[in-house]
This record gives structure tokens, sequence and C-alpha cells, in this order.
């Protein structure tokens, strides 16, 4: 009798479990271990933003955590919205309205526009400041009375992004422009020996070359695919190699179409300059030497030009202009000092002056550039402004024979400054013009001899007229037309055209 009452009273209560066991499972909805809380087409198990749909699952940090809902410094704002994803920062202050936090942003600056002649404190014509680094900036052991000299470009061509290179009195420096309003100074190479406030640098297959008037400099060769990645910036970087059969140069010239390089104003013989106690003398009297530099860390002295003298600073070319008889051969234009001179250095074995050419009222013929066509070669003399008191001169002279190159005319710039380095794109001439900055200057007319003025920014506000202080160098062949300043006294500044 009891034995029966149990079986039918554990028969009951099976039977109440099961229907208890049913009705629950009538009440989930779905196996936990197969929802999908935001639809996006992946179980929560293995869905890297459980909450928020994201169907691609992009994860670029390779955390385990959505893009679309990862946040790296974890103040409760996503990083695709945070202006400052890896500084903690939830009230997100950013006081330039750059959309970068004030805790991340490294440059306090923010762009200026050319309005009514002045960018900020700067004049400017048609030109806006979009970014600017002092030279304590451009420093990671600032000295007092470290000065700014000449300046190139590169762009990777792996990342797009654009660099300035820009050299000082004690140091290069390589500048990360992708961001032109944060300026991001990557790291700097010291000067091989000691300070000058000469130094130059080219570049040729992603390596920078490096030379200066420092005593016993040689040249400097640094890879610039190490910027891509660098760590724990600013770096103080080694060179990958130094090359030293030679000690000073004043300039260096890169042909990247033949792949040499041409240190120029080795020793820089016949000045009066007072550098150091035997300043006499130097390779090839100061002329161009031919560096073989196709293996850019092993590079290779095959010789050098004499007879022209000393050679201030020059440009090389494949030459392909209206001259027939010298199109294909490889020529070097030096602006050296008196005169300028044409070299065809396609044999470095033996390399022939082809002509030489000396203008009126010379002073001292520092730089020039050849126009797109390599038809006219404009070349400025850095001391006829301060000697005969007159505006910026340009000297355009016409090749249409090399052999018997032509004064074609001088253009006179709107100011006293004096004139430094120039370069050509297309139908503008580029010039670093000392007190007057940057000035752009339309040579659409040159055939018919004429040059206009069409824009300008001046990075020296501090005055005008002659002097050596102000704007040393510009940059303007980067894709983004985002054209480099290097200020001597002022640093580093990007400006860029309106419209």
């Amino acid at each position: 009798m009891n034995f029966g009452f149990i079986k039918i009273f554990t028969i009951l209560f099976s039977t109440i479990l099961l229907i208890f066991s049913i009705q629950s499972c009538q009440n989930e909805s779905i196996d936990q271990n197969y929802a999908d809380n935001d639809s996006d087409g992946f179980y929560d198990l293995v869905d890297n933003c459980p909450l928020v749909s994201n169907p691609d699952q992009a994860d670029s940090n390779s955390d385990g955590i959505g893009d679309i809902c990862s946040d790296i410094d974890e103040d409760g704002i996503i990083d695709a919205e945070d202006n400052c994803p890896e500084n903690y920062n939830p009230y997100q202050f950013d006081e330039d309205g750059d959309g970068i936090g004030n805790s991340c942003d490294l440059v306090d600056f923010t762009s200026l526009p050319c309005i009514d002649g002045l960018a900020g404190e700067y004049p400017c014509n048609g030109y806006s400041l979009i970014g600017h680094l002092s030279i304590e900036n451009l420093s990671i052991d600032f000295v007092e009375n470290t000065r700014v000299n000449d300046s190139w470009g590169w762009k990777d061509p792996e990342t797009g992004k654009e660099y300035a290179i820009v050299g000082l009195s004690s140091h290069t420096s390589f500048v990360d422009m992708s961001d032109p309003d944060n300026l991001l100074l990557i790291g700097v190479i010291p000067t091989a020996s000691v300070n000058s406030i000469w130094r130059d640098i080219k570049v040729y297959n992603d390596y920078a070359f490096i030379v200066s008037e420092a005593s016993n400099h040689g040249m400097q060769i640094f890879d610039l695919t190490r910027l891509r990645n660098a760590e724990n910036i600013p770096i103080v970087f080694s060179p990958d190699a130094h090359f030293t059969d030679f000690g000073r140069a004043h300039n260096i010239v890169i042909n990247e179409e033949s792949g040499y390089a041409y240190p120029v104003g080795n020793q820089d013989p016949g000045r009066d300059f007072t550098r150091d106690g035997d300043h006499e003398g130097g390779l090839f009297d100061g002329g161009p030497i031919f560096v073989n530099i196709q293996n850019p860390t092993s590079p290779i002295m095959e010789g050098g030009f004499s007879d022209a003298g000393y050679c201030h600073d020059a440009q090389a070319v494949i030459y392909n202009g209206p001259d027939d008889e010298h199109v294909g051969k490889e020529i070097i234009i030096g602006s050296n000092a008196q005169h300028v001179d044409i070299i065809d250095v396609t044999d470095k074995s033996n390399p022939i002056l082809i002509s030489s050419i000396v203008y009126e009222n010379t002073h001292y013929t520092h730089q020039g550039w050849l126009t797109d066509d390599h038809k006219y070669f404009i070349v400025g003399d850095e001391l006829d402004e301060a000697a005969d008191g007159i505006n910026t001169r340009s000297i355009v002279l016409d090749l249409t024979d090399l052999d018997n190159p032509e004064l074609h005319f001088d253009y006179y710039g709107p100011t006293l400054a004096i004139d430094h380095n120039g370069y050509v794109v297309g139908n503008r001439f580029y010039l670093a013009s000392y007190k007057a900055g940057l000035r752009e200057i339309d040579i659409s007319q040159i055939d018919a001899q004429q040059m206009t003025e069409v824009g300008y920014f001046d990075s020296y506000p501090q005055g005008d007229g002659t002097g050596f202080s102000g704007a040393w160098s510009i940059y303007p062949f980067h894709a983004s037309r985002n054209i480099i300043i290097s200020d001597i006294q002022n640093g580093l500044f990007v400006v860029k055209r309106e419209n």
C-alpha cells in the first residue's frame, strides 16, 4: 500500500516538473549560445561588439574589440568618436577647435587664413598659414642661437604621408606634415662634426643625403622609411651610412634620373670667410664632386670637375630642351659665384665645359633653376640688392643654345629683399626672398619677357629690406601643394595657396 502510494506520488511529481520545464523552455526566446542581440548576423559569443551592430567586425588594432565599440582609454567615449582615443579625456576638451583633444594635441596651433593681407601677424597675399613649428619645437635638446637653414621634402610611397626635412645649425629635423595643423617632429640627426649655419639636404630613392660646411662633416645618408614606424618620438637617429671621401660642402645636388649626387662648394676656395684656420683649397677647387649613389648606402666617388672653379649651387638634369645637340645628355648648370657654367657630365671620366655666361652687375651668383622646358634658367644674385640699392632681381637666361646662352631679361620684384633659393613648378616660380618670405611669380609669359608676382607669404614679420634674415628656402614640390618655408629665425612654416 505504501509502495503504491509512493509510486503514484513520484509519477505525479515528475509530471509537474516536466510541465514546468516545458513552460520554461517556451518562455526562453532562443538558446543563449545562439543569441544575436544586435542582429548583425554574428552570435554574441563570437561578436566583437555584441551590443552594437557591426557586420564587418572591423578590429584595426586586433585587440578583440570591434572598432565601433572600442574604448582603449576607457573614458566612456568610443574610439571612433573620441578626440583623443588613447588618452583618458571624458570631457573632450579642445581649446583650439582643431578636432584633437587638449590631452593629446601636440601643437598649440590653429590654421590662419589670409584676411585683409594678414595671416595672424604674417603679411600675405593668397596664402594661408596651415602649420608652424618653432626652432625649439624642431629640436630635441634645444640650444639658444640655433638657426634654421635649408629644407627639402619627401613623400612616403607606402603611406602617402608628406614630410619636411629641415636643416638647422646643429642637426637635421624630420617632420611629419600629413596633418599640418599638428606638425609632428619624428626625430633628428645631429651634425656629424661641429655646428654650422650651412646645411643642405636632398633626397634620392627614399634616402636623405645631408652635407654641411661644418669641418670634416662629409655626407650623412639616412633611410627615410625609418620614419614610417618610429616609436617613442621624437628620436635621435643615427645615419645609415656616413661618406667621408670629402669633408665640408656648401650644398648637394642630386639628379634622381641618373642616381648621382654632386656635392659642391667643398672648402670654398678664394673666399674670405674664416670658418677655420686652413680653409683654402678643397677637392676639384670647390667644383662639383661626382658621387654614384645608385646604391644609396654605398656611395662611390667617380671624379669631379675643377675647370670652372668654385660652385656655390647647381641643378643637374638629363637635358630635354630646345638644343637638339645636347638632348639626352646629363648636364649641370652651376651658379658659381661670378658666372653661370653649363657642364656636360654624361661621361664622369671626361666632363666637358659647354659654356659660361656672365650677366651685368654681377655681385654673387647664388642659385638658379630651369623652367620645365629647359629653355630658361632663372638665377638669383645674392648681393646685388644691397650693393646696388635695387628691388629683388631675378636674372633670366635663355638657354635655347647651350653653347651660347644669352641674357633674356631681368625681373624686378616689388620689395628690396635679397633673393635666396628659387624653384620652378609648371608656370610658377617660387622664390625664398629672405625678409620678404615666399614669393609666387607667374612665368607663363616668360617668352615675352614678362613675370608677375601673384602671391606671397612673409614668414619674417620682424622687418623688411635687405639683410640675411627670414626665409632661407622653400620646397614647393609636394603633391598636396602644401609649401614648406624654412625661416632662419622663425622655424618651419607650411603654407597653402587659397582655392
